[in-house]
C-alpha cells in the first residue's frame, strides 16, 4: 500500500510559495525570508508521537490483511493442486471462487487505506498547524512580506543570500513548544487502526 503524503500538500498548507516573477517582485518590493520545511517538520511538536502512534495503528489492519492474503493463497495453491483431477465444470467453478475472494481482497484493502489516510490526516493536522502558527508568528514579529519554501527540487527560489534563510531561527522555538506540549491523546484500545503496506507519516517534499 501507499503511504502517508509527499510534495505539495504540506507545503501548501503552510508556506506561500510563489513563481520565480512573483519572488524576484516580492525581494525588490517588499522583506522576504525562506525556509526548509523538511527541517521544520522534522523539529515540529508532536511529530515523534505522531509517528509512533500511527506505526502502532497500522498493526491491526496489517495482521487482517496478512490473514486475507493467506487465505487467497491457500485457496489458490490447493486449486493448483486440484487442478489436474477437476471436470471443467469444477475448475470453472473454482476459478470463479479465486476470483470472487480477490475481489474480496483488493475491496477490503482499499477500505483500510482510506481510513488509513484519514487517521494520518487527523495525527498530522496538528502539528502542521503548530508549524504554521510559528511561521506567522515570526513574519508578524520581523515584517516579511512573503516566507518562501527551499525545498530542493521544488523551490521557485533558484538563488538567495544565505542570511534571507530563517530556518533556525523557526526550528529552534518549534523546539521551545516540543519541551512544552503535552503528548497527544491515543486512541482508545479497540479503535480503528491503519492498514498493512501503509509506513509511517513522512515530511513532504
Amino acid at each position: 500500500m501507499r503511504s502517508i503524503v509527499r510534495a505539495t500538500p504540506f507545503v501548501a498548507l503552510l508556506l506561500a510559495v510563489a513563481s520565480p516573477l512573483v519572488a524576484q517582485q516580492a525581494a525588490a518590493a517588499a522583506k522576504i525570508a525562506y525556509v526548509n520545511p523538511q527541517a521544520l517538520f522534522a523539529n515540529a511538536p508532536g511529530r515523534v508521537q505522531a509517528e509512533s502512534a500511527f506505526v502502532k495503528e497500522t498493526e491491526t489492519f496489517r495482521a487482517e490483511l496478512n490473514r486475507l492474503s493467506d487465505a487467497l493463497n491457500a485457496m489458490v495453491t490447493q486449486y493448483q493442486k486440484d487442478e489436474p483431477r477437476l471436470t471443467a465444470a469444477d475448475k470453472e467453478r473454482r476459478q470463479r471462487a479465486i476470483g470472487f475472494k480477490e475481489d474480496s481482497v483488493r475491496g477490503r484493502q482499499q477500505q483500510l487505506e482510506q481510513q488509513a489516510t484519514q487517521r494520518q490526516s487527523e495525527l498530522m493536522a496538528p502539528i502542521m498547524e503548530a508549524v504554521r502558527k510559528v511561521l506567522e508568528d515570526i513574519r508578524a514579529e520581523d515584517g516579511y512580506a512573503m516566507i518562501f519554501s527551499s525545498e530542493p527540487g521544488s523551490s521557485p527560489i533558484l538563488a538567495a543570500d544565505k542570511n534571507l534563510d530563517i530556518t533556525d531561527r523557526v526550528v529552534a522555538r518549534l523546539k521551545t513548544m516540543a519541551a512544552i506540549k503535552p503528548a497527544p491523546a491515543q486512541r482508545p484500545a479497540g479503535a480503528t487502526n491503519a492498514p498493512s503496506g501503509v509506513t509511517r507519516p513522512r515530511p513532504p517534499v
